[in-house]
């Protein structure tokens, strides 16, 4: 098991709080939402300097977009699950992206957030009784298939966790170099006749990724490229384990994480549960 620190305990209770204040099928903003909130907030020639930033809504959508990323990485599962047989190919890389948002979702909720447009690095704060943004400078080193990555392999709750990594791509295990594989090698030829699954093969399929016992965790290897049991063992781990983060925290307590937990167009396929070794549980105490 693996204690959650309790800063991070408030912090997550104070980022998920304002959202029982609203009913849970409104509380989502208009898409690029935050983007151009933080853009209006960030002052001219910001280099990393915290800025006072008092706006509650603004620090309410670091949640909305943790949890709505999330969603996508369980929506991107169904459908590399679906694609399992169709095309190895794409369910890799849908499966890739379903690990990808899963980290991603981890790195909002600990309030990162990539401004692409303006070439910043948002970090949100809550100190003296207010929030706290500030906007660093993206380097080379920070494209977002590494920066959000590395945030979350930094905290220590995730540190030791071996389902999470620097994602680097330069070596033969690598999510996002198995990935890279997938989409811009030349000559694969992973063409099958197109029979997609129906929903009874599809929650079959889902079943047996969540009841694998594994003894480590499966990094896709790009030298066996498409290896799609492994891309969706390590994406469906990963996502339950934001789901079982917040559940920890936050319990039944929260309207919003109540109705958004157990997505409704996921329920007849996935059940969030996990098979696994003990020194790989996914359980986190407070």
């Amino acid at each position: 098991m693996a204690r959650i620190d309790p800063a991070l305990q408030v912090h997550i209770t104070r980022a998920f709080a304002p959202l029982s204040d609203q009913a849970a099928a409104v509380a989502f903003p208009p898409p690029g939402s935050l983007s151009r909130a933080l853009k209006a907030a960030m002052p001219p020639g910001s280099a990393g300097l915290p800025t006072a930033y008092t706006s509650r809504a603004v620090a309410k959508m670091f949640t909305t977009a943790a949890v709505d990323i999330w969603m996508r990485a369980v929506h991107s599962f169904l459908i590399s699950a679906s694609l399992t047989e169709v095309s190895p190919i794409w369910a890799s890389v849908a499966g890739y992206y379903s690990s990808h948002y899963a980290v991603r979702s981890i790195a909002h909720l600990l309030g990162f957030f990539q401004l692409f447009s303006e070439k910043r690095i948002v970090q949100l704060q809550f100190q003296g009784g207010q929030y706290l943004c500030s906007f660093n400078r993206k380097t080379k080193l920070d494209r977002e298939h590494r920066f959000y990555w590395k945030v979350v392999k930094l905290n220590p709750l995730f540190a030791a966790d071996p389902f999470f990594t620097q994602n680097d791509s330069l070596i033969d295990d690598s999510d996002v170099g198995h990935r890279d594989r997938a989409n811009y090698a030349d000559h694969l030829s992973q063409f099958r006749v197109f029979r997609p699954l129906d929903a009874i093969a599809l929650k079959a399929r889902i079943e047996r990724i969540s009841e694998i016992e594994i003894k480590s965790p499966p990094i896709p290897r790009i030298s066996q490229c498409p290896d799609v049991e492994s891309v969706q063992i390590m994406s469906y781990h990963r996502l339950v384990r934001f789901r079982d983060l917040v559940d920890t925290i936050i319990g039944n307590s929260n309207r919003f994480w109540n109705v958004h937990r157990n997505p409704a167009w996921a329920r007849e396929f996935m059940d969030f549960q996990l098979t696994e070794e003990a020194t790989l549980r996914s359980q986190f105490t407070l």
